[in-house]
């Protein structure tokens, strides 16, 4: 049975519909964890190390979750049970097929036009209006952070010092699970607001850095914001595969030389986004619309050539 069909009996069986859901393999457990904290509605197919008990390991207590767990699927010894994740860990399983993920708190998603795959952003890199007045990044800038993150469908990205969420807010926009960190409560309290205006799911952590990363899931890609060298030590050291952070130029050789120490392949650029001045740019476009009409002729007087002894004295 392939993995579409297994999921869909799996929804079927459990009274639930499909619509809105991703089917994930658990054969890379880390990933799927991933997507089942960044997304409401997910069914995972199991694998060996990777069941109901060890999904409820990484998602409890920080990701509330119902699970519908579902063994022996289309079999003689069929069995469909509804646990919370801490209870899937303590429960003894015979042979789960199929874990149904699901957020209850949220509302189903309504049908679309693709199944079984979450579409990205039309647009990203939004205006500093989106996330309040006290926007940390340029639009412009933060399109070239996201760019280096490059996050996606199962990874998981810190945003560390968050400052307005923006940039974990448009990471969690293109799919990925994200950790937001603030140290203090006014910063904690202007992300978490962020995070509802967007309707995203980003988890928002308050504490002191380097402290405070020992309680987070593993990132495959960490922006360390405006936090210094220091900073981006402490996420290079954890991070999988990505780092971006934003360096004053007397910082920069500091930082570029952290990354290298850790093995990653650095690079610095300056970035200058300046907005158009409206008074001497005009930008237009034409396209469609009724041809223009030919103007009517005429007829076109002849020039007449006056020899000049005919002008008299």
């Amino acid at each position: 049975m392939t993995r579409a069909a297994l999921a869909g009996l799996a929804f079927a069986r459990a009274g639930l519909s499909p619509d809105g859901a991703l089917v994930v393999s658990a054969h890379e457990l880390r990933r799927a964890v991933n997507v089942c904290r960044a997304h409401p509605k997910v069914a995972v197919l199991t694998g060996p190390g990777a069941g109901p008990a060890e999904l409820g390991r990484a998602l409890f207590p920080q990701t509330p979750r119902a699970f519908v767990v579902c063994e022996g699927l289309d079999g003689p010894e069929e069995r469909i049970v509804h646990v919370r994740p801490a209870e899937a860990t303590t429960r003894p399983w015979t042979n789960p097929d199929v874990v149904l993920v699901l957020d209850d708190r949220r509302p189903p998603e309504e049908a679309g036009w693709i199944s079984g795959a979450a579409l990205g952003p039309s647009e990203w890199a939004l205006p500093r209006e989106a996330f309040g007045d006290a926007a940390a990044l340029e639009p412009g800038i933060r399109a070239f952070v996201l760019a280096k993150l490059g996050p996606r469908l199962g990874d998981m990205v810190w945003d560390v010092g968050s400052g307005d969420g923006s940039v974990g807010i448009e990471c969690a926009r293109f799919g990925a699970a994200v950790v937001a960190v603030e140290r203090d409560k006014a910063g904690y309290e202007r992300v978490r607001e962020n995070v509802r205006a967007h309707g995203v799911r980003v988890a928002v952590s308050r504490g002191e850095v380097p402290s405070v990363l020992d309680h987070l899931p593993e990132p495959d890609a960490v922006f360390g914001g405006h936090g210094g060298p220091e900073t981006l030590a402490a996420c290079a050291g954890r991070a999988l595969s990505r780092v971006a952070a934003v360096a004053s130029d007397e910082e920069a050789p500091a930082m570029l030389e952290v990354l290298t120490g850790q093995g990653f392949t650095a690079g610095a650029v300056a970035l200058q986004a300046t907005p158009m001045p409206a008074p001497v740019t005009v930008v237009w476009g034409r396209r469609g619309g009724p041809a223009a009409r030919p103007r009517p002729s005429r007829d076109v007087r002849r020039v007449e050539t006056i020899p000049i002894g005919d002008l008299g004295p």
